[in-house]
């Protein structure tokens, strides 16, 4: 068993923190999202679960931005475009599954 205190796990901003990578399985990954800063528009090969562990951020996928505070959980699909932008200080548990998802670079075919 692996296990980590999410809230207290010292991150710094644009330096995320994998906490586990399996081939084959999935990747979490910790962010630190400072106020006013965004993940700009992107997409990824992998499903992409979001989950906001401390803060608030507005989610943009094209339709109604969302915003979403701690306890919250979204899930993109594969190559679905968004953004994620931080209305206060944001901390943001990231899933990507399966890891590395169908075309990306790191894949194996």
């Amino acid at each position: 068993m692996q296990h980590w205190d999410l809230a207290g796990l010292d991150v710094r901003p644009h330096h995320p923190q994998i906490l586990h990578s399996a081939r084959g399985e999935a990747r979490s990954i910790v962010i630190l999202l400072p106020a006013g800063e965004e993940l700009q528009e992107h997409q990824v090969h992998e499903r992409a679960h979001v989950v906001v562990v401390g803060g608030e951020v507005e989610i943009d996928a094209g339709a109604e931005p969302l915003r979403a505070g701690p306890g919250a959980l979204v899930i993109f699909d594969p190559a679905e475009r968004h953004t994620v932008r931080a209305v206060r200080d944001s901390r943001l548990l990231l899933v990507l599954a399966p890891w590395p998802g169908d075309g990306h670079p790191g894949a194996r075919d």
